[in-house]
């Protein structure tokens, strides 16, 4: 009998969560980027993956290798039972190092090869957006057709410049080859420039991939500069961004991975008030 009980409130409990979490927006536990972590993987990669761990993340971003091989870092993401579903690189060694990057991303177990930042002095401009476009669409198709990995670009608030009707940023995305080149965004940096992130997916569904989820100070006035001081990168859902919108939007595009970025020097405060935010929000 006592059994028996013990069973129906286990199931009862059950029932219980599994109702809660479909009253949820985000009740998923949020990957990661390296970059949050920067400083702590520099100095001890396998003490802050366990960090990691015990929060609960097992989805990774790597945009550095911090002194280590990609074989070394795959090795201690499969003890902990975590994994890397994305490599970020610089333009440079994306271009001129296209089989080596993509050989890092495969060890890692990468999905996607993403870049942040395209080199350019002063304002973004057409000639620089279309010189990005051919760019990415030739390594993007070498990545897809000899590596089978899935190229992204990751937005970063200066591709908003006055374009036609529309930014700069349209122009890369009409122009680049939906079969070879997807997109990473950022919701600071799209927002930052003056851009609305719900409604960039709504145009672009599925185009968008993978997502950065950060938040901007309240007060602070963006550009296109594609910077702004450290201290500006607050927890999700204290900033100036609606996020609810913006993770709505995001989910009928069909983005794959959210991760949280957080710039600050405060990051290890900030990452758990982020995650208790997104798993407040609801439908």
């Amino acid at each position: 009998m006592f059994k028996k009980s013990l069973f129906s409130l286990c199931a009862l409990l059950l029932l219980t969560q599994e109702l809660h979490a479909q009253k949820m927006l985000f009740p998923e536990m949020p990957g990661m980027v390296s970059y949050t972590y920067r400083k702590s993987f520099a100095k001890d990669l396998p003490a802050t993956l366990d960090t990691l761990q015990q929060m609960g993340i097992t989805d990774m971003e790597f945009s550095n290798l911090f002194g280590h091989t990609a074989a070394d870092i795959k090795k201690e993401l499969d003890q902990r039972e975590m994994y890397c579903s994305s490599f970020g690189v610089g333009y440079k060694d994306l271009m001129e190092q296209t089989a080596t990057v993509a050989e890092n991303a495969k060890t890692l177990g990468a999905k996607y090869v993403r870049v942040a930042w395209v080199p350019h002095t002063g304002a973004f401009t057409e000639e620089a957006a279309r010189q990005t476009i051919a760019d990415f669409n030739a390594v993007g198709k070498i990545l897809k057709e000899e590596h089978g990995l899935t190229f992204a670009y990751h937005n970063h608030g200066y591709e908003f410049e006055p374009y036609g009707k529309g930014t700069l940023f349209d122009l890369i995305m009409e122009e680049t080859d939906p079969a070879y080149v997807s997109f990473e965004m950022d919701i600071l940096w799209t927002f930052f420039p003056g851009a609305d992130p719900a409604a960039l997916l709504k145009k672009y569904g599925n185009r968008f991939k993978l997502m950065h989820m950060k938040d901007l100070r309240k007060g602070v006035v963006g550009n296109m500069s594609g910077g702004t001081p450290v201290e500006n990168d607050v927890a999700l859902g204290t900033g100036q961004l609606d996020l609810p919108a913006i993770l709505k939007a995001a989910k009928k595009a069909g983005v794959e991975h959210f991760y949280l970025e957080d710039e600050s020097e405060t990051y290890y405060q900030q990452v758990p008030k982020s995650i208790a935010y997104l798993h407040s929000l609801k439908k």
